[in-house]
Formats: structure tokens, C-alpha cells, sequence
């Protein structure tokens, strides 16, 4: 994987996201709401709730904007119902993507994003034609600078992680869905904070993206992230080091 950080890819994707902070917060707020409103406004016992949660801590997202939207789910407010939806398809160069959806109004979202799939040179597939490429996981990346790989080890592994890996500057840690709270908090009570913390759906076979390709695949993933509907993007792209340090100039 020389030239091929994982890491790196996703660091990049961060600094985008950070330009648009406060739409982020609305879909955290959104994905709170929701999780709430299924399973109660207690994390302790909805483990939903507790994920949304802590993306949305991930994201500096104010701590009375949480309460009010676990409140707003919970029933202290009233809220609209959302559905939650899977989209799946293809951009440039092949590259596979699945889309995380929460609307409330599943046909005005199915036609916007054929939209946005079409101008970005990529097409909606049917349910199930990329989803066999990828798996739920739990994935956290600490930089190297925080913890020894004998630390790391030591805390991932009895927490339950199923991989530790070298990926250059960080220590990526790979865990099953529902190890992926006990890892964090391990990691958390041994005062390492991870540099990202996130439940994937992680692709087993990856498409290589240079140039043009690259830089359309990543304004195609740019424009998912601005529809307000768009929960996550997850996508098989693998772009070198070398490549994403030019379009970071």
C-alpha cells in the first residue's frame, strides 16, 4: 500500500467537510432526532443514539444543540418523520458508492440525486448492485505521535478490535459494529483521542483514481455531501498520496 494511505484519503475528506460545518451539524441534529424518536433519548440504551451522538461530538457540534435534538426526538418537540434510505450506484471511472439517505419525501429525493448522480458523469443503480462490495465497520484512525503500536494493540485488541494496521502516519484499527463503542471508549479512557472515529461501510476491492478521474470522483462526493438528505457517502475510490497532494494545491 506504499503511496496508498488510507489515512490520508480520509484527512482530506475531513478538511472539506470542515468548510461546511453547519450543514454537517443540521444532518447530525438530524440523525439525533431520528434515533431518538425509535429507540428513546437515553444513549445508554439506545445504541443508535449514541453513535449519532458522538459523530455529532466528532463534529464540535454544541452540547445544548445535542440535547435539543435528542429532546426534539425523544417527544419534548415536535419533529418531522424521516425515512431512512440506501442509495447505491457508480461515478467516474467505476468507482461504487453508496449513499445514506434520511428524507422526508423519498420521491423528490430519488430524483434529485439521479441528478446529481447524472451530471457528475455516474448513474443510480438498483438496490444491491455495489452494497455486496462493502461491510459495516467500526474504523479509527490514531496518528502515531499518540500511542505506541504495542499500545495500541494492547488497548484495541482486549477491547475487541478484529485489525490493527500500519497505514504511514496512523495507526488504522478496524473493529466488528458492535465492538466499536468499547474500543472507543478504551482508547478514550487510556487518554488517547482518536483522530477519527466512524462506523463504515468499508469496500473489500478498491478502484484507483488519477487526475481528472480523481478530481471528478471527489466533486461527485462533494455534491452528495451538500444535498441536505445525504447522511454519509461511502465510496471504493483509492487515491495515491501523490495525487491527492495535488488537488490539496
Amino acid at each position: 500500500m506504499a503511496g496508498h494511505s488510507k489515512w490520508a484519503n480520509i484527512r482530506h475528506r475531513k478538511g472539506r467537510q470542515d468548510a461546511r460545518r453547519s450543514k454537517i451539524w443540521s444532518k447530525c441534529s438530524r440523525a439525533i432526532i431520528v434515533a431518538a424518536k425509535a429507540g428513546g433519548g437515553d444513549p445508554g440504551m439506545n445504541l443508535n443514539l449514541r453513535y449519532a451522538i458522538d459523530e455529532a461530538k466528532a463534529q464540535n457540534m454544541p452540547k445544548d444543540t445535542i440535547a435539543k435534538a435528542i429532546e426534539k426526538g425523544s417527544g419534548g418537540g415536535e419533529g418531522s418523520d424521516y425515512e431512512e434510505i440506501l442509495y447505491e450506484g457508480y461515478g467516474p471511472n467505476g468507482v461504487a458508492l453508496m449513499i445514506e439517505i434520511l428524507t422526508d419525501n423519498r420521491n423528490r429525493t430519488a430524483s434529485e440525486l439521479r441528478k446529481v448522480f447524472e451530471k457528475g458523469g455516474g448513474n443510480l443503480g438498483a438496490s444491491g448492485c455495489v452494497a455486496y462490495n462493502f461491510e459495516k465497520k467500526g474504523e479509527f484512525y490514531v496518528e502515531k505521535s499518540k500511542a505506541s503500536e504495542e499500545k495500541i494493540m494492547e488497548l484495541a485488541l482486549e477491547a475487541g478490535a478484529e485489525d490493527i494496521e500500519d497505514d504511514g502516519e496512523a495507526w488504522r484499527i478496524v473493529t466488528d459494529p458492535s465492538a466499536f463503542i468499547a474500543v472507543k471508549d478504551a482508547l478514550e479512557a487510556a487518554g488517547i483521542e482518536p483522530d477519527s472515529a466512524s462506523l463504515s461501510m468499508i469496500a473489500a476491492n478498491t478502484v484507483e483514481c488519477l487526475g481528472k478521474d480523481a478530481e471528478k470522483i471527489l466533486k461527485l462526493i462533494d455534491a452528495f455531501e451538500d444535498h441536505d438528505d445525504v447522511q454519509k457517502v461511502h465510496a471504493n475510490f483509492d487515491i495515491p498520496d501523490e495525487e491527492m497532494a495535488k488537488l490539496d494545491t
